[in-house]
């Protein structure tokens, strides 16, 4: 068996982080969840992970923040954000950014893994998803 994908999820929604940790951990993929974004922050100075997915509209520190400092720090991490507040300019934003990819809410958890699989293959893992 390869190497195991590490994703960070930050939202201040608790049910968003519950649900896709419950989701990914059926595929084997190591989940850690963060309500806060500054802690979330603190974590990423100490720990690597392959994907981030992060709302972008938070209290503290926003996605648009989690994303720059992410690619700041690492090239090989992928950022996915989600949002409940999508607009045509929030998506280029973010994409222009440099985030993988952009997703609205309410989305289905079949919708993020794709993008999940996606950002992973680009990593260089096998189709994690395919269990």
């Amino acid at each position: 068996m390869g190497k195991k994908l590490h994703i960070m999820v930050i939202d201040d929604e608790p049910i968003v982080g519950k649900r896709l940790k419950q989701a990914l951990h059926k595929f084997g993929i190591d989940v850690e969840v963060f309500e806060d974004s500054e802690i979330a922050l603190n974590q990423l100075k100490d720990k690597n992970f392959d994907i981030v997915v992060t709302d972008i509209r938070m209290d503290k520190v926003d996605g648009i923040q989690i994303l720059e400092r992410v690619l700041e720090r690492s090239d090989h991490t992928k950022v996915i954000i989600i949002t409940g507040y999508a607009t045509i300019e929030i998506a280029q934003e973010a994409l222009v950014k440099g985030a993988f990819d952009f997703i609205a809410k309410p989305f289905k958890p079949d919708d993020l893994r794709t993008v999940i699989n996606k950002a992973a293959l680009s990593l260089g893992f096998s189709n994690i998803m395919a269990i």
